[in-house]
């Protein structure tokens, strides 16, 4: 400790400057100590999702639902009173369901007075909602065969159906099962196995597995065809996930990368419908998307990573940046405790937000009108107030990191300003991102590239529902094993897109997603 007092310079100004320095590094690595809490023990968004919410108030509504029923089982006023709000409030049952009328009817028809017949003046009708567990069936296939008592060769039988897989046992409706329950669902292939062996149903994880690979192998002709749409837009969103995928012989993962693109014009009133495509690659270089979207003309709406430059450095592309991560940056800093200038940029940003939620759904021209009377003045003082804040605070402290991020993307922020097409946030894509990060909590990590490779033929496709798309996966694997005709060449041939069920590679324009 002496040696260490000895070294510190006699200068009043040079320890003062020194303290200052050291005080600047303290308060940075407190706020980054404080942002690791937040991320460890913190919740990870800025607004709580509903989901999670509803989830907190399960244990007090089922709590809650317990006393009263006990309260109703000691009083009949309790118990009608009961039933006269839930006739109230529990609205109407989808059209749709199929209706099984069950007549409760009286033994006796005759008048309890003078023993007249009776006679139907009208009827109460109430409604439940029942449920058919799912239940495993065998679709059994007869082909007959005949022969002519005249010629001792001739046998004619009618040529088996294509099957999705040969030889297997899985109807396409099977097969879309359990793509739907792993993607959609995120339930492992291992516990579909445990769940289908309780319906006396014995299906080993690989059997399932191989369903999975050659769905997803059938499928890829509509991932292609998914992409295609997506690069003759000209205006979408993309980001990046993590994909850990297994890496043999050094007994620990890798980190690969599933790249998300999507296209939503909805906010804008456009006419072409919502399409989310997923691409894995190895890793998170800005060569992928320069390949993901060869020929791409437009606006790509990215967050602030720096391996989408490389698009913008085309011509035809210019990147639009998402205010959603500049105000999550300032969102922190003012979580973590008193924060003035973070605080008013949050203020000013909601500002920005407020005046999108009044416009969406309109056209671009007049989102672009409002715009520019609005959010151009915010935009505009914003800026100069930045940099004069940043003047005035340590450079390497937390909130200057986050001036100088939304400082050094300013065009592309700004960019929506002048095109009533853009969104003011990438909030799109990441929506659509999400399901693959609840998959990889359940899943863990995919067993190879190629494994990693087949799940973005099965979310692109399950995750579309989602997204807005009308789409029927049973009928997609359907259509795809269809478009590849089997594995046999005459089916081949045969196999027409015209003929191809809803949903298939042949209708996926504009008019179904």
């Amino acid at each position: 400790m002496a040696q260490a007092i000895d070294r510190l310079p006699d200068d009043p100004n040079e320890l003062k400057a020194m303290l200052l320095a050291e005080r600047a590094r303290n308060e940075r690595l407190v706020q980054i100590i404080k942002e690791m809490q937040r991320h460890r023990f913190g919740r990870r968004a800025e607004t709580l999702p509903e989901d999670q919410m509803l989830l907190a108030l399960e244990e007090v509504e089922q709590t809650e639902a317990g006393a009263a029923a006990a309260t109703e089982a000691k009083s009949a006023a309790e118990r009608e009173k009961a039933a006269r709000k839930r006739r109230t409030n529990r609205g109407a049952l989808p059209a749709h369901l199929p209706r099984i009328e069950t007549i409760v009817d009286i033994d006796e028809k005759a008048c309890p007075c003078c023993k007249g017949a009776l006679h139907r003046i009208g009827e109460d009708v109430s409604e439940r909602l029942d449920i058919v567990p799912a239940q495993f069936r065998v679709l059994v296939t007869l082909r007959p065969k005949y022969a002519c008592r005249a010629c001792e060769g001739a046998v004619v039988q009618a040529p088996a159906p294509a099957r999705l897989i040969e030889g297997g046992l899985p109807t396409e409706a099977t097969v879309a099962h359990v793509l739907v329950s792993k993607y959609a669902d995120h339930l492992p292939l291992y516990r579909q196995a445990q769940i289908y062996a309780r319906q006396g149903v014995a299906l080993d994880r690989s059997t399932l597995a191989d369903w999975v690979g050659r769905a997803a192998w059938h499928l890829r002709p509509v991932h292609e065809r998914l992409l295609e749409h997506i690069r003759s837009s000209t205006k979408i969103f993309a980001d990046e996930t993590r994909a850990p995928v297994l890496d043999p012989g050094r007994g620990r993962t890798k980190t690969g990368q599933l790249w998300a693109y999507a296209r939503d014009d909805r906010p804008f009133g456009g006419a072409d419908p919502p399409i989310a495509v997923y691409v894995y690659a190895q890793n998170r270089k800005s060569e992928q998307p320069l390949t993901h979207l060869a020929g791409f003309t437009g606006v790509v709406q990215v967050d602030g990573y720096a391996g989408y430059r490389a698009l913008a450095q085309k011509n035809s592309v210019s990147l639009a940046f998402c205010w959603s991560h500049v105000r999550r940056r300032f969102y922190e800093l003012a979580a973590a405790g008193p924060a003035p200038i973070a605080s008013e940029a949050l203020a000013r940003i909601g500002a920005l937000y407020a005046i999108e939620s009044d416009i969406r759904g309109q056209n671009p021209d007049d989102r672009r009108a409002a715009r520019q009377e609005k959010s151009r003045p915010i935009l505009d003082a914003l800026e100069p107030w930045l940099r004069e804040k940043l003047a005035l605070i340590s450079q390497k402290t937390k909130l200057a990191e986050a001036i100088r991020y939304a400082l050094s993307r300013w065009d592309g922020l700004t960019r929506f300003v002048d095109d009533g097409r853009i969104e003011i946030d990438s909030n799109i894509v990441e929506r659509a991102i999400r399901p693959i990060a609840l998959n990889r909590k359940n899943a863990l990590f995919a067993g190879s590239d190629e494994g990693a490779s087949y799940c973005s033929s099965g979310d692109i496709l399950i995750n579309q529902e989602g997204f807005g798309a009308d789409f029927e996966i049973s009928d997609a694997v359907g259509a795809a094993r269809r478009l590849h005709g089997g594995h046999r060449p005459a089916a081949r041939r045969r196999a027409g897109l015209s003929t191809a069920p809803r949903g298939t590679v042949a209708q996926l324009g504009a008019n179904r997603w």
